[in-house]
């Protein structure tokens, strides 16, 4: 965006159902110019009480590190997910928690997930989405029902690119960029057409007002936090693109990042490494979730795991940016940046312990952080 906006916010009382987000000023010269940007609801607290039963325990799709989500149906039929934020004082109070859901409604974009509203009292911040029929991509690969079918490979390519889509735009067209540090296959919500759409990306903003790029506490899942952000609290897009690049291979192979490690476990043998060796001997059955049972496309499999191996390298700036993943799922550049990276690893054979952290992340990044601060699947 080349422009900055500004929020015009009305706060209205408990009981004003609504907030007015349409107002967006454009600063200086255009002074004088309104722009009516999209309507944001504010829900009484009464109203998502009704349509989530209080909040009841059948009515949960979902907990994560910023809260529980709940199903529910509003008065006019209309299904939604609430997230019922966790209950931490935060600084700001009231008008920065709507300026903050503000901005975050400025990211419009098909594959990120829409808010439809919040609600704020003295006790409770609730924020209000679409349902997602589909539910998640960890859902649909790990938790399907008997009756639900796998997901095709072809749905499997399409959620790498619509996830991918979605994380460019949150870093290079949001202003001010934001950034996820939860990507996982459990934030990649379906809709009804099986469309990856990207989901809790403005929520660690939410939680950290006063946060830039240092966080005092690391929020993430075990086996996807990026090695530099654990170790310095600094995260930056490229700790979403290391994310990315785990879920990924989630995607290909249908397992959770612990059981791949496990499965790369053995002395010295680190999940990178396995990976690698599997991808050069196009060993792919021993790789690739059997509940495709061989309908995939050998060379499409070779490329997604390409892209995994370059986005979680252990060296941030070594990394691919968002725009250039989706580039590349389109068939643009792959082939020389996977050439020029097998070069560069002949010249250094030996590791070192900054690139070798990149396999690492899967067993031991999250040893030292307490539960209650990791983010689990939502």
């Amino acid at each position: 965006m080349g422009c900055m906006f500004y929020l015009r916010i009305n706060c209205a009382a408990d009981e004003d159902p609504e907030v007015d987000f349409t107002q967006i000023r454009r600063p200086a010269a255009d002074e004088d110019r309104e722009v009516n940007f999209r309507q944001l609801r504010r829900y009484s607290l009464h109203e998502l009480q009704v349509a989530t039963d209080t909040f009841s325990h059948k009515n949960i799709l979902g907990r994560g590190g910023f809260g529980t989500v709940y199903k529910g149906r509003l008065a006019d039929g209309t299904l939604v997910a609430v997230k019922r934020l966790k209950a931490e004082k935060t600084q700001g109070e009231e008008l920065q928690f709507q300026t903050e859901v503000g901005l975050i409604t400025m990211a419009v974009h098909r594959n990120l997930l829409r808010l439809r509203g919040f609600c704020m009292t003295q006790t409770e911040r609730l924020l209000v989405y679409p349902y997602m029929a589909n539910g998640s991509v960890a859902s649909c690969l790990r938790d399907r029902t008997e009756a639900q079918p796998p997901l095709d490979w072809e749905k499997r390519k399409r959620i790498a690119l619509g996830s991918a889509r979605g994380l460019a735009y949150l870093h290079d067209h949001c202003d001010p960029k934001i950034i996820h540090r939860d990507v996982k296959a459990a934030n990649i919500l379906l809709d009804e057409e099986f469309e990856a759409v990207v989901g809790d990306f403005g929520l660690a903003k939410l939680m950290d007002y006063k946060d830039t790029h240092v966080t005092t506490a690391v929020r993430g899942t075990m086996g996807h936090i990026a090695p530099e952000y654990l170790s310095t609290g600094k995260s930056s897009e490229k700790t979403d693109v290391f994310g990315y690049g785990v879920m990924l291979l989630e995607l290909v192979t249908g397992k959770t990042a612990f059981h791949l490690a496990l499965l790369a476990n053995n002395d010295d043998v680190l999940l990178f490494d396995w990976v690698k060796g599997l991808l050069k001997d196009r060993r792919l059955e021993a790789f690739v979730d059997p509940d495709l049972k061989g309908y995939y496309i050998d060379e499409e499999v070779e490329q997604l795991i390409q892209v995994a191996l370059l986005c979680t390298q252990g060296s941030p700036g070594k990394r691919l940016k968002m725009s250039e993943v989706v580039q590349m799922l389109g068939g643009d550049g792959l082939a020389e940046r996977w050439e020029a990276w097998q070069k560069e690893e002949m010249f250094d054979q030996d590791f070192n312990p900054i690139q070798h952290a990149s396999t690492n992340w899967i067993m031991d990044s999250s040893s030292q952080i307490p539960p209650d601060v990791l983010s689990g699947p939502r």
